[in-house]
C-alpha cells in the first residue's frame, strides 16, 4: 500500500500546468491548470460545533473571500480526499464550471508529454 502512494506521488510530481489529459479511452479531457501534491497529513474537514469558536463580526468578508478563491472547490469530504491524495485541476468543456478533479490514484501514466488517467472523463469530480 505504501509503495502505491509513492508511484502515485512519483506520477504526479512529473506533470506540469499546461499538459494535455486523456481519459482511458484516449479522449481527451482538457488541460492541467493547477498541480497539487498529497499531504497525508492534511486534516480532515470537521462539521462545524454548535458552539461557534469565533466571532465571524468583521471578518465575514474575508471568510468569503479566502472560500471563493480556496482550492479544490468541491464538497469537503471530497475535498478532504483530494488534498491526501494530491490532485489535479484540468480545465474542460466536459464540465458546466469549466473544471474537473483528478485525484492522483486515478492517473495511469505520464508519458509523451500528456497525461493518461484510467477512468473515464464522465466519472470526474467537477468544480463546484
Amino acid at each position: 500500500m505504501e509503495q502505491q502512494g509513492t508511484d502515485q506521488q512519483t506520477a504526479i510530481s512529473r506533470v506540469t500546468t499546461g499538459m494535455p489529459v486523456v481519459d482511458v479511452t484516449g479522449a481527451e479531457v482538457g488541460t492541467v491548470d493547477l498541480v497539487q501534491r498529497g499531504d497525508p497529513n492534511a486534516v480532515t474537514v470537521q462539521a462545524p460545533t454548535a458552539v461557534p469558536t469565533a466571532d465571524p463580526g468583521g471578518s465575514l468578508d474575508e471568510l468569503i473571500e479566502s472560500a471563493a478563491t480556496e482550492e479544490p472547490d468541491v464538497p469537503a469530504d471530497l475535498a478532504a480526499r483530494l488534498l491526501r491524495t494530491g490532485y489535479l485541476k484540468v480545465s474542460t468543456e466536459h464540465a458546466p464550471t469549466g473544471a474537473v478533479y483528478v485525484l492522483a490514484d486515478q492517473i495511469a501514466a505520464v508519458a509523451d508529454g500528456r497525461v493518461r488517467l484510467d477512468v473515464l472523463a464522465t466519472s470526474l469530480p467537477a468544480e463546484d
